[in-house]
């Protein structure tokens, strides 16, 4: 396996954990913020994890780019690296818009809007990791 197969593929199977952990444990906690330290909190929060999300996501796009375009790839690998896309989509039109409005302060719709427009994102990388567990076993990548 080459070293852009398993960049892929580490960048994927730990964004994969990491959106699980956010989706069921760190977005519904922004609930037990105080509302004067929420401001702070947020801020925190979105610079600590984008300094651990930005450069796996980049990674996960490039690889896949990469990968995309192999004339060895299969169309079910072609499909996951679509799923990439939809991804991006989803932070930016979804998850990003809210983190600014929250920036502003703690507000409880707000955050229950975080939780709900985060699932397509812990689905769709779920999907990803699936199908790649899938490629792998059967020799695939």
């Amino acid at each position: 396996m080459s070293s852009i197969v398993l960049a892929h593929i580490f960048s994927t199977f730990f964004l994969t954990g990491l959106i699980w952990i956010v989706q069921l444990v760190h977005y519904p906690g922004f609930h037990y913020v105080e509302p004067n330290d929420f401001v702070a909190f947020e801020k925190f929060h979105t610079n600590r994890i984008s300094a651990i999300v930005i450069p796996l996501m980049f990674c996960e796009l490039l690889t896949g780019a990469y990968l995309f375009f192999l004339p060895s790839v299969t169309q079910l690998m072609k499909i996951s690296i679509i799923l990439i896309a939809l991804i991006w989509l989803s932070t930016f039109i979804l998850s990003v818009p809210i983190h600014g409005k929250l920036a502003l302060g703690k507000d409880a719709d707000l955050i229950n809007k975080l939780v709900t427009t985060n699932w397509p994102r812990t689905i769709l990388w779920s999907i990803r990791s699936g199908l790649l567990i899938f490629l792998i076993f059967k020799g695939k990548i």
